[in-house]
């Protein structure tokens, strides 16, 4: 894994002065960057999070490390071990399905609520994040799946936004980096047929007319679509989820 040279720049204003923006700046972008590799898998899942490695790999302090590890902790992306340290968070089906039924539950009701109450504001702000999320998705590529991953965040907080409810918006904003740590392993599947776009559509244009039953059920379909995929994947033995036991 490549040093980012963002974080190596900052790293000795980190140890000099580590209570000044610079450092809330560092411990961010620090944040961000674990994030990001636990969720595309460069951290395997179960993986012991060794500071003195991270401490090289990332080239920040200990204390810049530990304030972003303790982050994850918060998101449920990394495990505090008591004495013994950090550890990537596992994966696991049984997990996918826990929080893909808590998703379901919470954005169908969601949805409903913003067809009945959104009103034009509503609409013209769903039907920017749909165009917008349309162009990179004719089709879905690997190379544009980060860049894919935010607008699709768009398109779905988007379609809930017609009846705001804070608390659901962080529920959901939680579950979706949980969810995108599974949708990695489905992206990479071989001969996939799936049709994400025609998902997005079809609840698109039945939210727009205000078919509210239709709409919560293709949602519901589109969120199911990858626990799914990836069942079929494990029985037909051509994917393995990692839950590594070694040292990084």
């Amino acid at each position: 894994m490549a040093k980012r040279s963002f974080i190596q720049s900052q790293a000795a204003a980190d140890a000099e002065f580590p209570h000044d923006n610079g450092s809330r700046t560092l411990t961010e972008q620090t944040y961000t960057e674990l994030r990001t590799d636990i969720i595309e898998g460069r951290l395997l899942p179960g993986s012991k999070l060794r500071i003195e490695h991270l401490r090289q790999t990332y080239a920040v302090g200990a204390g810049t490390l530990r304030e972003a590890l303790t982050r994850l902790v918060s998101d449920a992306l990394v495990t505090a071990e008591g004495q013994r340290g950090f550890r990537v968070s596992p994966i696991a089906m049984d997990d996918l399905e826990d929080l893909t039924r808590l998703r379901v539950h919470i954005e169908t009701n969601a949805l409903r609520e913003s067809i009945r109450f959104g009103g034009n504001a509503w609409r013209a702000q769903l039907a920017a994040a749909y165009e917008e999320l349309s162009s990179l998705e004719q089709p879905l590529s690997i190379e544009n799946r980060r860049r894919w991953e935010s607008l699709n965040l768009r398109f779905h907080e988007a379609l809930l936004s017609g009846k705001q409810s804070p608390w659901a918006q962080k529920v959901l904003g939680l579950l979706a980096r949980h969810g995108e740590r599974y949708r990695c392993y489905a992206m990479d599947l071989p001969g996939a047929t799936r049709d994400v776009h025609a998902e997005h559509r079809e609840i698109f244009e039945m939210a727009m007319s205000g078919q509210e039953a239709r709409a919560a059920l293709a949602l519901e379909a589109h969120i199911w679509a990858t626990p799914h995929e990836l069942l079929k994947a494990l029985r037909e033995g051509k994917l393995d989820l990692p839950n590594s036991e070694g040292a990084i």
